[in-house]
């Protein structure tokens, strides 16, 4: 099979064939549709994850269709269409497993960083960390919601996003686009926040109420003079700076919700978070449970992200571009 590997941080994709390999017990082999191209496996080439196992097949936003099960695998059953996330497997037995909230496991692995994910026309995955795809859902352009839409949208409801509530997405990105639509659909109403006003036209038409220019206004004034403030703030852009930003936009009792982060170590004024309850909170992508419902509310609600279909031989110019800030658009490896 043809596969793009990562040989080490700061090295460049190496297109390879490989062995197209054969399910274990309790696993399943998956003909690769199609896989999202994340800016995490952009951060696993520059060396930003020091547990990734090298080399690896890269790639976590992953659909296809499972061809072969391995001992012991009832579920999913050959030619079941299935997601993978990037959540690879956890323990099975930890509190946080017992509960369901696996993606908080202390030995979870993560696909494409210490497992091979979806950068292949083959992918090896556990059973129990697959999810079904909802009937009609496109596969392809569903990808990136194995990642960008579970992490959007199981960070709104961890930041308590409702119907009637202000959030403020910053950075209308891949999460940040489908965070908006998603708060929409939930019956919030929608800031954005930006550097400049060139995103401002996309996202009102996705459903924003106000943009916010932070090369043109402070972030935080901007967002308080909107009926007093945000009620959730999530962070979409890879900045931590510019989440830090927005603090004093929140209303109080206000949560500021970190999905995206940036190196740099997150600052904040104490009084003001003091004086009104404020509440600060990051959220990782999600557990299987958190997936199914992410894909059941996207076909329910009609949110599919535009992408733009590449072919494996494509990925590496894609990440490169990716690392020059050139690349616009969210990009979808694609199998025939």
């Amino acid at each position: 099979m043809r596969a793009a590997v990562a040989t080490g941080p700061n090295a460049p994709l190496v297109l390879q064939d490989l062995e197209v390999p054969q399910p274990a017990a309790g696993e399943v082999l998956v003909k690769v549709t199609a896989c999202g191209i994340c800016y995490s496996d952009l951060n696993l080439l520059r060396g930003h994850y020091p547990f990734a196992r090298f080399p690896v097949v890269p790639g976590h936003e992953i659909t296809g269709v499972v061809t072969a099960v391995g001992d012991g695998v009832t579920w999913p059953t050959v030619g079941t269409a299935v997601g993978a996330q990037f959540l690879y497997d956890s323990c099975g037995h930890c509190d946080y497993c017992v509960r369901g909230e696996q993606i908080l496991c202390p030995r979870k692995r993560i696909t494409g960083v210490v497992a091979d994910g979806g950068y292949a026309e083959y992918a090896l995955l556990k059973a129990g960390y697959v999810t079904p795809l909802p009937a009609g859902l496109d596969p392809v352009a569903a990808a990136p919601l194995m990642c960008a839409g579970l992490t959007a949208f199981n960070g709104l409801r961890q930041g308590g996003a409702r119907a009637g509530s202000r959030v403020a997405v910053v950075g209308a990105g891949g999460i940040g686009a489908l965070a908006i639509r998603y708060a929409v659909a939930m019956g919030a109403r929608v800031a954005v926040v930006g550097r400049s006003r060139r995103g401002e036209d996309q996202a009102k038409a996705l459903g924003a109420e106000i943009f916010v220019a932070t090369q043109e206004e402070d972030p935080a004034q901007a967002l308080k003079a909107w009926d007093g403030g945000a009620d959730l703030v999530l962070n979409a852009s890879p900045s931590t700076e510019a989440a830090a930003a927005t603090l004093g936009g929140l209303a109080p009792d206000g949560t500021l919700l970190l999905c995206g982060y940036g190196a740099e170590p997150l600052v904040l004024p104490t009084q003001p978070m003091v004086l009104n309850r404020l509440h600060v909170a990051a959220s990782p992508s999600g557990s299987p449970h958190d997936l199914r419902d992410t894909l059941a509310f996207s076909a329910a609600h009609d949110i599919l992200p535009d992408i733009t279909p590449v072919g494996l031989d494509e990925a590496p110019a894609v990440l490169e571009a990716m690392a020059a800030g050139t690349a616009r658009g969210r990009s979808v490896i694609t199998y025939a």
